[in-house]
């Protein structure tokens, strides 16, 4: 992947950075970032300022930093997967067969799913395994996933008092690459959420903690392990 790509991504999963923070993360000097942040700049894909939480503590000590992040076409470098066709066809079941012909759709495509992901989790036996397991298939699938243990120091901050369970799993999807579907018909989401569930029965509940097409700046869910006395 080229450093220009390998940028894009990290504001997309990572929000808004400075030079220096790509530069690190990229092992490249900061004035070699900023020479492919200029290239992206020029193309419209990325764009600079100081409204970063960061840089108004930075400016009341000195020169405030300057943060990189994605324009609207930047997000959109990263395609809903035919989209157009999509949208037709989910509107041409809904005028043919109803809205209770596209429910059934949306399940047959949901039990398809259920088949092959359990055939792929069928060698994970715990929870950690099967959650992150879980976000390499959807990362393969386009939807920059990454798991971690809730409160381990490793993920973010953005779930605050939640009250979840020691042991707790946390999927956070940056990128929808059915979006437009699902802003169409949001039974979509409704199945990717039973996905899930099916694919942790009886080890642990979960729940959607963040919502794309509701304000959310991605999808994130929380997976709570059941206790042994459930």
């Amino acid at each position: 992947m080229a450093n220009n790509e390998k940028i894009l991504q990290l504001l997309k999963t990572k929000g808004q950075q400075t030079s220096q923070q790509l530069a690190d993360v990229l092992e490249l000097t900061m004035m070699g970032a900023r020479k492919h942040l200029l290239n992206l700049a020029e193309q419209g894909l990325v764009v600079s300022g100081t409204d970063h939480p960061e840089a108004a503590i930075a400016n009341s000590r000195g020169r405030p930093q300057q943060y990189w992040r994605l324009t609207k076409a930047g997000h959109q470098y990263f395609p809903d997967r035919h989209a157009d066709v999509s949208l037709q066809l989910i509107d041409g079941v809904r005028q043919l067969f109803g809205a209770a012909g596209l429910e059934q759709l949306i399940v047959q495509r949901e039990q398809q799913q259920q088949l092959h992901y359990r055939q792929k989790l069928s060698n994970f036996g715990d929870l950690a395994a099967k959650v992150q397991q879980l976000a390499e298939i959807r990362q393969q699938e386009g939807y920059l996933a990454e798991a971690y243990l809730l409160d381990n120091g490793l993920g973010d901050n953005s779930l605050p008092e939640i009250g979840a369970p020691d042991g707790s799993w946390v999927l956070v999807e940056h990128h929808c690459p059915i979006c437009a579907a699902a802003t169409l018909c949001q039974n979509f989401c409704r199945s990717e959420l039973q996905l899930f569930r099916a694919c942790v029965e009886g080890l642990a509940t979960v729940e959607r903690t963040e919502h794309l097409l509701s304000a959310g700046s991605r999808c994130a869910y929380l997976f709570s392990p059941v206790s042994l006395g459930n």
